[in-house]
């Protein structure tokens, strides 16, 4: 399915869009993790990144988030689709100006160009759309009202908090059910911590100790996450769709 270009946005369309589903729009997509989720819970996704997204597997169109919504709270149509075609909106803006290690790169990098903070201008045209909306970001963002996941809620072998502010009411599956040894994508790699690390227990400046990390293949980082066609960056910046698809599910559920 493919459908006119607008404000010259590109479109790549992976497949064909099945039929029947409630409608969710996908902003700040990235590679795909979080749509995925919301696909596997029943949506019919439609993701939109500012940078070209080649390994995204939804319908997916390049753009900028904040001018998207601002076409579609203004009555246009954006790429053949208007504002009540969707039941669902989500939004991952930048962690970057969010995130607890901004600290370390303002104290080694002062000079260093920041993200802008999206979180506000996102919630506040979500809240005129009158969907059903999700915001995710990292521990610690502008969102008070936010559900904490852990991929050990999931029985994945992941430790990556994430949190997620939406319209509704929602619920974890449970605590979080760490284990000793874990892995992480982060910087473009696989990482092992605890039982999962290599190479022997060193001292920090500050006296504690810490295992080094191991690194691992594409391979394990992609079954830890629960996706299989992404690459290290792209997992570095994903979450896994076990986190979504629970949220789609609630969502759903509360669908007329």
């Amino acid at each position: 399915m493919s459908r006119g270009n607008n404000e010259r946005l590109t479109v790549q369309v992976y497949g064909k869009i099945s039929q029947g589903r409630p409608r969710l729009l996908d902003l700040f997509a990235g590679a795909g993790g979080a749509g995925e989720g919301y696909r596997l819970a029943g949506f019919e996704v439609v993701a939109c990144d500012i940078r070209r997204q080649p390994h995204n597997p939804h319908e997916f169109y390049q753009g900028d988030a904040l001018t998207v919504l601002d076409i579609l709270l203004d009555g246009k149509a954006w790429n053949g689709y208007r504002l009540r075609d969707f039941a669902a909106i989500h939004a991952s803006p930048p962690c970057q100006e969010y995130s607890a290690s901004r600290h370390l790169r303002d104290a080694n990098y002062p000079h260093a160009r920041k993200a802008q903070k999206l979180i506000a201008p996102i919630r506040e045209r979500f809240e005129r759309t009158g969907l059903l909306w999700i915001i995710e970001n990292v521990v610690g963002s502008e969102l008070p009202d936010a559900l904490e996941l852990c991929g050990s809620m999931f029985g994945l072998p992941i430790r990556r908090h994430r949190w997620f502010s939406c319209s509704r009411l929602l619920f974890a599956p449970g605590p979080c059910r760490h284990t000793e040894g874990f892995y992480n994508c982060v910087g473009g790699k696989v990482r092992g911590y605890g039982t999962l690390a290599s190479g022997k227990t060193y001292h920090c400046k500050d006296g504690a100790k810490r295992r080094r990390e191991g690194y691992y293949p594409l391979t394990v980082g992609q079954a830890a996450m629960g996706i299989d066609w992404m690459n290290k960056d792209e997992l570095s910046q994903a979450i896994p769709p076990a986190y979504t698809r629970s949220i789609g599910e609630q969502l759903l559920a509360g669908l007329p």
